[in-house]
């Protein structure tokens, strides 16, 4: 799930605000659990492990990292400031190793008092959130906003300019977004779990150390460094999509020093793989209903004139490319299959705005045999560049996302098994999805989280939003986390898209920036309509 938020219509295709939808990359997009071996659990009432605080004292092996000074400089993007911070490589061993971090920040513009930093994370996992403070956030955020706090972003660690994951070369990873999603046959499957292997075994082999540090928990103690070394008594932060489940485990874990969260297009930490995964494929069903009904009205929808035909049409579609790809315009060779078509429609299922595009692209794969737009939308998803390289966005997100929660299935057999269910959820993305979910059974790492309640009793006010027709993060998971966090306070917004603040509902965002500014929260249950 991603966007750099650059505008509204493209965000949905950019890195940043999203969690991935695990189809379109053949990596797991559902992200969860904590580091069992940073934080404590106790069983919590419904059988899923609590997340215990860390003790509120500093250990004094941690304090070089916490009283560490940053140097800043001018980064390439006028206006905002670059600095590199240090952390453990692993907080159980401080002495061991240090990972560097990219840190980037716009100074408060004025007129008004100074609030002190506002954090912001867009979501991935494996977003850069120094991209998308210097190109969305620090930018366009309210003005009211960025005149009162300091915009701040880090890289967690693996990303991006924070010593980032690597797995494949751009060649490698262009064969693998091509591998087929859909087997149908034992060749097929066959084909598609070598190509889970051979990713895996490229992140082992190219960042072995990194990859057994770059959990959910330790970011977020990453986070507790940079507040601490920004001269803040508390964090202040908004997270989107993954992000979310970042700034709710800084809150399980540091609850004293929660000062103002917004958490937008929530996660449900206490979901296992397998449900995340059945949950999100629903999601995506749910988004693809509303652009059906939308299409289906439009005198340039290429798939039929009621939603029951737009969703044939496209079964319909992905089947013949299944079979027979069709040429896409691409200098290097690559044509459009069923994968890469299933990753471009999928990528416009995160915001209305990208719906035009996508019946554009669709009409001209069908009408015209052409699949350049499809793959256009699917590469500005992978953020592949036209030269034929990757962001580390992917390699990140798999590192994350298979720390943090055991493999939703270990065997072909199990997804078998499991795609009755997948496909009753989703009729068009169902079993794409379903096979997704096996990519974190071959991983080089064991997993370090699990599925656990995030209750951080004792923090000040949280806002949890949830986007009623979200398809990355079902509006459910909202719900499941602010019925979990002590001092949830549920804002829902009825409308499409993912994730909520900025999208253009003046309720909301007005809900959100009275909490920034001023510190009122909403009252809980409060309900904000699509414009």
């Amino acid at each position: 799930m991603h966007t750099r938020r650059t505008s509204r219509s493209n965000r949905s295709l950019r890195t940043g605000g999203v969690l991935l939808a695990a189809a379109a990359l053949l990596v797991s997009a559902c992200s969860s659990g904590g580091s069992s071996t940073a934080a404590t659990a106790a069983t919590a009432a419904d059988g899923a492990p609590a997340l215990h605080a860390l003790p509120h004292a500093t250990p004094a092996a941690l304090a070089p990292y916490y009283e560490q000074k940053l140097t800043w400089r001018s980064c390439d993007v006028p206006g905002f400031q670059c600095a590199t911070m240090k952390a453990p490589l692993d907080y159980a061993k401080p002495t061991g190793g240090d990972v560097r971090l990219a840190v980037s920040r716009k100074k408060a513009t004025g007129p008004g008092k100074r609030l002190g930093s506002l954090l912001v994370n867009p979501g991935g996992p494996g977003g850069s959130a120094v991209g998308y403070v210097q190109g969305y956030a620090g930018i366009e955020y309210p003005a009211q906003v960025r005149a009162r706090y300091d915009m701040v972003a880090v890289d967690p660690r693996g990303v991006a300019g924070s010593e980032p994951i690597r797995c494949l070369t751009g060649r490698q990873m262009d064969a693998y977004t091509q591998t087929d999603l859909t087997p149908d046959d034992k060749g097929e499957e066959a084909r598609l779990v070598a190509a889970y292997k051979r990713f895996a075994e490229g992140c082992g082999a190219r960042s072995p150390k990194l990859l057994r540090h770059v959990s959910t928990v330790e970011a977020a103690r990453d986070m507790d460094i940079l507040r601490a070394v920004l001269g803040d008594e508390k964090l202040t932060y908004v997270g989107a999509s993954y992000g979310t489940f970042l700034g709710a485990t800084y809150a399980g874990l540091f609850p004293e020093r929660v000062g103002r969260l917004v958490l937008d297009g929530a996660l449900d930490p206490s979901l296992p793989a397998d449900r995340l995964n059945k949950e999100q494929t629903a999601g995506f069903e749910t988004a693809f209903e509303a652009f059906a009904k939308d299409c289906a009205r439009r005198k340039d929808c290429p798939l039929g004139r009621t939603p029951a035909q737009v969703r044939e049409n496209l079964r319909a579609l992905f089947e013949r490319l299944d079979a027979k790809p069709i040429p896409a315009g691409d200098a290097g060779g690559r044509k459009l299959g069923e994968s890469l078509a299933t990753t471009g429609v999928i990528a416009a299922m995160y915001d209305e705005g990208a719906w035009p595009p996508l019946r554009q692209a669709l009409t001209e794969a069908l009408r015209r045999n052409d699949g350049a737009g499809l793959l256009a939308l699917s590469d500005s998803y992978y953020e592949r560049d036209p030269a034929g390289g990757y962001s580390n966005l992917m390699y990140a997100n798999a590192a994350v996302n298979c720390l943090d929660l055991p493999p939703a299935y270990t065997t072909p057999d199990q997804v078998e098994q499991a795609l009755p269910a997948f496909e009753k959820a989703s009729p068009v993305f169902g079993r794409a999805l379903a096979w997704a979910s096996l990519n974190c059974a071959y991983w080089p790492v064991r997993p370090t989280g699990g599925p656990h309640r995030i209750e951080a009793k004792g923090a000040a006010p949280i806002i949890v939003v949830g986007t009623t027709r979200d398809p990355a993060t079902p509006y459910g998971w909202a719900r499941g986390l602010a019925s979990q966090l002590s001092s949830a306070r549920l804002l829902t917004y009825d409308g499409d898209g993912h994730t909520a603040y900025g999208r253009g509902s003046a309720c909301i965002d007005s809900t959100i920036n009275t909490y920034l500014l001023h510190g009122t929260p909403p009252i809980n249950g409060k309900r904000c309509s699509q414009p």
